[in-house]
């Protein structure tokens, strides 16, 4: 996108009308990171909650030098529960080692459950062994999209260590947990995760079912190329 072009969508992310704003904030979506994220700064303080969390989730996907640290200030210090949580899951796109520590962080210090729920997802993303026990603690949490979270993260960063503790949701009444037990369980190759996987082929929910077929096709394609 040339000079001009983005003089225009500058122009327009200063404009009263918040629906100007939030097409010029959409517009970046074509626009080089480096090119664009000077541009998404402008909006992180708008008086719309809706906009600045757009902005907090553009960081995310445009990555540059200066995402990392706007986005662990973002999730350690505004006052928006929402944002904070948007801060959280920007960081997990990011896929930035680094983020680690203030995800762990924001796990256990945040009293708001979607900011939780948003930091033990991204730890999934970053795909670092080192979430194994924050995780292994949010499947005990009474919040059960916290336990989807951390079913579907312990697959993610391949804890099959993990396994014996994911099987007692085999029976959950949810049937989202289910599913997400049988996704994470195509990433988590061992006899225990084949049974399981056998089991949940008879599943009620039709969702749970196709789940762990194609979870079980991903682990014999695995062996086999073993």
């Amino acid at each position: 996108m040339n000079s001009p072009e983005l003089a225009q969508i500058a122009t327009q992310l200063e404009s009263p009308d918040l629906r100007d704003r939030m097409l010029a904030l959409a517009s970046l979506r074509h626009v080089e990171p480096n090119d664009a994220v000077p541009l998404i700064k402008k909006v992180l303080d708008d008086t719309s909650l809706q906009l600045r969390s757009m902005a907090v989730f553009a960081l995310g996907i445009k990555p540059t030098a200066e995402c990392y640290g706007i986005l662990v200030q973002i999730l350690e210090n505004d006052p928006d529960y929402g944002i904070r949580a948007d801060a959280a899951g920007a960081l997990g796109y990011l896929e930035d080692k680094r983020a680690f520590e203030p995800l762990v962080r924001a796990f256990y210090e945040e009293t708001d459950w979607l900011v939780r729920f948003s930091a033990a997802v991204s730890l999934g993303n970053l795909k670092d062994p080192r979430a194994y026990d924050v995780l292994l603690q949010a499947l005990d949490s009474p919040e059960v999209v916290l336990q989807q979270a951390a079913i579907a993260a312990l697959g993610e960063i391949k804890a099959v260590d993990a396994v014996e503790r994911l099987l007692k949701f085999a029976q959950a009444e949810d049937w989202l947990i289910r599913q997400r037990l049988a996704e994470s369980l195509g990433h988590l190759p061992s006899p225990k995760s084949v049974s399981a996987l056998k089991y949940l082929e008879k599943d009620s929910h039709p969702q749970v079912v196709e789940a762990a077929t194609i979870s079980l096709q991903r682990l014999e394609k695995a062996s086999s190329q073993n």
